[in-house]
């Protein structure tokens, strides 16, 4: 096999182009067949397209796997630099090329930890919940002192609501490597449950076991505790941490995220909108469009804020059912559709943020007994997200529960009193009289 390996490696150097190069025949086509290491290797040397950081990072690590194509661990850096340029680009296409990478390291290591490991982060960060837990069990079975197969675990069970074995394998991970990865989600099993003080704690041990010379971990780590501070309407608190996260990594798409949150909040609809724009063209997400949206309108862009909402509607439609539900029933649109989004997520994922995006939907139309049960399941950690406890206050308001549905509202609103441009306005309306 291995042999048969290098062959299809040495043909791959010379058959690899970018996505988009394609060459007319000039002659008859002839059919070959191909071996399957060949095709992988041919896709995990694919060039990106673009010239971002991101390109160049992979571009970088392709040279290197040309140059060591026995070497698993260049396949492997390869691969993991592949979920990173899907992710921010928020294109699930580079998850093939980050696959086809595990694929050549299995065929250069059978078995080997490290391909299986890249396997399961291309099926989580490709929302194959069910397949990431399958394939991270089966990894832990054969290798219980491998953490990042605890840490995928951790993370596949909790996005399909199965809290106590997500906080489990997440503990698991934290036991076998004390480190910046198994704090960081120790913090956020603790930010669920309610644990703000206690999430703060393990974020600050991640952030002080973080390698400072891998940028991205660690800015993300202080992106994590500033939300924390977000979500506690410690605005100031908030913007010190995303300042900080950029000031170790410049132009970091999630802490540019955060720094127009809190912009919003205090009304600068002119600043968030540049911050969130430059993240937004760093890393097209729904919910960044949604809130560089948000941003405009504030800043009276009216026009610019209708290109933004239909980038929420046609990119939310292919990559982010969630969020669209979420930005649909937050305007209170498109009910209907709000609704089967959010059902069609809640077959694969039924976390508490799906939990209350169904829960939301099904009270915008008018299903209120439904609305309860699924608003009570989003409820069931306990976190301190006003948001949620915003919707919690609705539902129970419009199903006749007045009393304890404000005190809810008004619990949202003592805890982050500008948690949404839109939803903050509704729920001061549901508390009025």
């Amino acid at each position: 096999m291995r042999n048969a390996l290098v062959v299809a490696l040495a043909l791959s150097m010379f058959a690899c182009g970018t996505r988009d190069e394609q060459k007319a025949p000039t002659e008859a086509p002839v059919v070959v067949v191909e071996s399957a290491a060949s095709q992988a290797s041919k896709l995990a040397l694919m060039a990106p397209p673009g010239d971002s950081a991101d390109d160049r990072s992979v571009r970088a690590l392709i040279e290197a796997a040309r140059k060591n194509p026995l070497k698993e661990e260049s396949w492997i850096s390869l691969g993991r630099a592949w979920i990173k340029k899907a992710r921010t680009s928020a294109d699930p296409g580079f998850y093939l090329n980050a696959n086809a990478c595990a694929d050549v390291a299995l065929e250069l290591a059978k078995d080997s930890k490290l391909a299986l490991d890249l396997k399961g982060l291309v099926l989580l960060n490709d929302h194959k919940f069910e397949e990431a837990r399958a394939l991270s069990e089966s990894i832990v079975k054969k290798h219980p002192d491998d953490p990042m197969a605890f840490g995928t675990l951790s993370d596949a069970l909790a996005e399909m609501g199965r809290d106590e074995e997500a906080a489990r394998a997440a503990q698991e991970m934290v036991d076998l490597k004390p480190n910046l990865p198994s704090y960081s989600r120790a913090s956020y099993m603790q930010w669920l449950r309610g644990d703000d003080k206690g999430a703060l704690e393990s974020a600050r041990l991640a952030i002080d076991s973080g390698d400072t010379k891998e940028k991205e971990p660690r800015a993300w780590v202080l992106v994590q505790a500033a939300m924390i501070f977000w979500h506690r309407g410690d605005l100031d608190g908030a913007t010190a941490g995303f300042d900080q996260a950029l000031a170790f990594y410049p132009e970091f798409p999630p802490a540019l995220v955060g720094r127009g949150r809190t912009l919003l909040a205090k009304g600068d609809g002119k600043g968030a909108a540049d911050v969130l724009g430059r993240a937004y063209k760093a890393s097209p997400l729904v919910e960044t469009a949604w809130l560089l949206g948000d941003a405009r309108l504030l800043a009276g862009d009216t026009a610019g804020a209708s290109e933004a909402y239909a980038a929420v509607e046609k990119e939310g439609k292919k990559s982010d059912p969630r969020t669209l539900s979420l930005f649909y029933s937050t305007r209170n649109e498109k009910p209907v559709q709000a609704l089967a989004l959010a059902e069609d997520e809640y077959k694969v994922r039924k976390d508490i943020y799906t939990e209350d995006a169904l829960a939301f939907a099904l009270y915008r139309n008018g299903r209120l007994s439904e609305a309860k049960d699924a608003i009570a399941r989003a409820r069931r950690l306990h976190t301190n997200d006003a948001r949620i406890l915003f919707h919690e206050g609705a539902i129970r308001i419009a199903a006749g529960e007045r009393t304890s549905g404000q005190a809810e509202v008004r619990r949202a609103l003592a805890l982050a009193p500008r948690f949404d441009v839109v939803g903050s306005r509704e729920a001061a309306e549901l508390i009025k009289n």
